[in-house]
Formats: structure tokens, C-alpha cells, sequence
């Protein structure tokens, strides 16, 4: 625990602890409206109509939820996860499925790590543009654009950006059609 304390710092630490706390008041919230209303009041850019079911937050302390903007008549499905140590963006009428995770950084561990040299840290947002469905269990990685109009199929890992009304799946990501 002293490494990680020496790592990240005091204020870093305190702010992951309020983060925490914060987090659990979440999940107490049963209602997708409510929901909402909490995430805004801690900062987030949330628009009409939006629903949001059971998504799980880490990494609030880095960016916050001011790194989170939801357009208009967006759904987010149970079980996502949404890494907030850079910015995620979905623009109006965004769908995602169920367990569908969307990852902003990279870090294999302490500085000190061997992989460090090879691997190291990134942090990059995300943004998924408007009329966009991701299907369930797929995954968005660190930089990645999904533009208008595009289709993720299930079970697909997104490692570079989607071009406009296209279609793609399978790991990593490839296109299978233009929609």
C-alpha cells in the first residue's frame, strides 16, 4: 500500500477514497432516471431522454465525471464499464448493449515495472458519434472514434477508429460491410 500511496500521491489517494464513496451511492440508485440526475449533479454532460441501467465507473479520481458527456436519447445497457481516466463522449441515439466496456488508458503497473519501457502508460478519450449501436461484450480501447451511422457487432474489440455508417466485428474489429 505504501508503494501505490508513494505512486500516486496523498491528494490522488484522498480523491480515489471520496470516489469510492461516491461510487457507492451510485449503485444504491435503482432508477435509470435517477441515475441521471446523480451523474449530472457530479458533473457530467448528460442530455435528454437518456437511460442509463447499471454501469460501472473506475478511474473517477483521474478524470472525474466532468470527462463524461452523454447526447440526447442515448441507452446504456447493464454491466458496462466506463474507465473515466480520460474523457468519454457518446453523441444523441447511442445505444450500448449490455457489458459493453469502453477503456481510456493503458498501465501494466508501478513505474518501476519492466513493462514500462515496452507498454507505457497512455491515456487517450473516446468518442462515439451520433446513431451508433455497440453490441454486447464488446470493448473500445484508449483513442478509438466510432463515427455516424456505424453497427459494433457482439463480442468485438475496437482498437482504431470506425468509419461512418459501417459495420464491423470480430477481434480486433474488422469491417464487414458498409451500412
Amino acid at each position: 500500500m505504501l508503494k501505490a500511496l508513494k505512486e500516486i500521491g496523498l491528494f490522488k489517494a484522498i480523491r480515489f477514497l471520496l470516489f469510492e464513496i461516491v461510487l457507492l451511492l451510485f449503485k444504491l440508485i435503482i432508477l435509470p432516471q435517477a441515475r441521471v440526475v446523480y451523474l449530472r449533479m457530479l458533473g457530467a454532460n448528460i442530455g435528454k431522454d437518456v437511460i442509463i441501467h447499471d454501469v460501472n465507473f473506475f478511474n473517477c479520481y483521474r478524470k472525474g465525471f466532468k470527462g463524461l458527456s452523454m447526447g440526447d436519447n442515448s441507452f446504456i445497457g447493464n454491466d458496462c464499464l466506463f474507465d473515466l481516466a480520460d474523457s468519454i463522449t457518446l453523441e444523441r441515439n447511442v445505444t450500448l448493449s449490455e457489458r459493453v466496456s469502453i477503456i481510456t488508458h493503458l498501465n501494466v503497473g508501478y513505474r518501476d515495472h519492466p513493462l514500462q519501457i515496452k507498454f507505457p502508460s497512455v491515456a487517450k478519450g473516446v468518442v462515439i458519434n451520433e446513431n451508433v449501436f455497440v453490441g454486447v461484450n464488446a470493448t473500445i480501447l484508449p483513442g478509438v472514434t466510432v463515427k455516424s451511422g456505424s453497427f459494433i457487432a457482439a463480442s468485438s474489440l475496437v482498437n482504431k477508429d470506425v468509419e461512418e455508417n459501417t459495420l464491423v466485428g470480430g477481434v480486433p474489429a474488422a469491417i464487414i460491410r458498409k451500412i
